[in-house]
């Protein structure tokens, strides 16, 4: 694996991607309300411990079809630039539209990080999410809870980031043989 993990966030449009990236790399992306906000990729870093990763935020889509632009870009970063992680930012309101893109993810293969955003609104809306449960019913993919628009959970998230990252760290080593 790269000295430099790259992670790319990936969400439908309006999830808070964007949010969730500025504050990670401390970026000043504008953040736009509206479908087709981020149609290109945007790069940045985040320290995690002494490591360096490249955090990229790919645009809005609802799948990974590659029938619009945006499902484009995001498809081929995913399947061609294979990151060593992707981080599924999913609006905990909308969930079930939002589980059919982590079904599409977990299908590629590549490790999923899910960050359960909008708890707040969830919560208003008396909806009851368990991350534990989530996590087991994705066949223990991480499930991180956030309100990223008021600056929640993204300890947490970084402390999984990590978490992650050095699981798959210690994955790809090769094994010594033993004589």
């Amino acid at each position: 694996m790269n000295s430099n993990p790259t992670i790319a966030l990936v969400g439908n449009p309006n999830v808070g991607k964007s949010t969730i990236f500025n504050a990670l790399t401390g970026a000043r992306q504008h953040v736009g309300n509206w479908p087709g906000k981020t149609v290109e990729k945007k790069a940045g870093t985040l320290k995690l411990g002494t490591q360096t990763v490249t955090v990229v935020d790919l645009p809005g889509t609802y799948s990974l079809s590659a029938y619009s632009l945006e499902e484009q870009i995001t498809r081929d970063f995913i399947v061609q630039e294979r990151p060593a992680l992707v981080v599924h930012v999913v609006d905990a309101t909308n969930l079930e539209r939002n589980l059919y893109l982590t079904a599409q993810l977990l299908d590629t293969g590549t490790p999923l990080l899910i960050v359960l955003n909008m708890l707040d609104m969830a919560h208003e809306r008396q909806f009851t999410i368990d991350a534990i449960q989530l996590s087991q019913a994705l066949d223990g993919v991480p499930v991180v809870e956030m309100t990223a628009s008021k600056g929640k959970g993204f300890d947490a998230l970084k402390r999984a980031l990590a978490g992650v990252l050095l699981q798959l760290r210690e994955t790809q080593q090769p094994m010594e043989l033993s004589a």
